[in-house]
């Protein structure tokens, strides 16, 4: 599964969210699983992805909860930019009432239908609590950001945060864009989920991750399109653009500069960042 979990009947993701802080503000990139999902699993998220992910629920790893640790209140964090409505990416909106929730329209049509069994297994409306808040876009507005579509007028957001279309494993899925001093950091969310897929020579994907990406795809060919161009992306601008995902346990030690299974600290997450008037950390 995580290609590195040897000996262990189950591999190790993660659910990675970022946390910025401005010179104003708290904004959030996707929430994880949030407090009710801790306390109420059977209620919030379907008996068969609990059975096959097993979350490993901690009350302490909660977006909100790292927040707190590090000295900030839910009532900070005024802007969330969600990749998709997926539980394990939207579980913690509800921790943020205050918050306005950007994503794609698509995303909010799709998984607002329920059209199938997978659908309504993967799109809990238990978790949406803050719908009211929701601002969402066409996935072809705004400008060209590296090849790729962006949406790069966000309500009450500056030009240094985009919503970047990446279609195929959900309908309005989308990935991150944050400019920093020096680049991006451009968060591909579910557009792939083992750090090898991404190798522009000989890209590969453990068979269990392979599977799971085909059993939760809505459109298998744009989803295969954009992991050739953000191949593509990453070897011709290594330098300009560090890209990561949302699963892979790799990918998040080395954006977030910790282990894994330890919550984020004060003392040594957060990384001065000019660009967006104050700093990052990755939760």
């Amino acid at each position: 599964m995580d290609g590195m979990s040897v000996g262990e009947l189950r591999g190790r993701l993660t659910s990675h969210c970022l946390l910025l802080e401005t010179a104003n503000h708290l904004v959030l990139v996707d929430t994880g699983y949030g407090l009710r999902d801790v306390a109420t699993p059977r209620a919030r998220l379907h008996p068969f992805f609990r059975a096959l992910v097993r979350p490993e629920l901690r009350e302490e790893m909660t977006a909100v909860r790292q927040i707190q640790a590090l000295g900030f209140q839910p009532r900070d964090v005024r802007h969330i930019l969600l990749s998709h409505l997926d539980f394990d990416h939207a579980g913690g909106l509800d921790d943020f009432p205050d918050a306005t929730v950007h994503l794609l329209s698509d995303e909010v049509e799709s998984a607002s239908q329920q059209k199938t069994l997978l659908d309504r297994m993967r799109y809990r409306p238990q978790q949406w609590g803050t719908r009211p808040n929701w601002r969402t876009y066409r996935a072809a507005q705004g400008e060209r950001w590296y090849g790729f579509d962006a949406v790069r007028e966000l309500a009450g957001l500056g030009p240094e945060l985009l919503l970047v279309p990446l279609l195929g494993h959900s309908l309005g899925h989308a990935g991150v864009a944050v400019q920093l001093s020096v680049g991006w950091l451009f968060y591909a969310a579910d557009a792939y989920f083992y750090h090898a897929e991404m190798d522009p020579v000989a890209p590969r994907c453990t068979p269990g991750l392979r599977f799971y990406q085909t059993m939760m795809e809505k459109n298998r060919g744009q989803r295969l399109f954009n992991q050739v161009r953000l191949r593509e992306l990453a070897m011709k601008h290594a330098g300009e653009v560090q890209l990561f995902c949302a699963h892979d346990v790799r990918e998040f030690e080395l954006v977030a500069g910790r282990s894994h299974r330890l919550p984020a600290t004060p003392s040594a997450d957060f990384e001065s960042e000019p660009a967006l008037g104050r700093s990052v950390v990755g939760l």
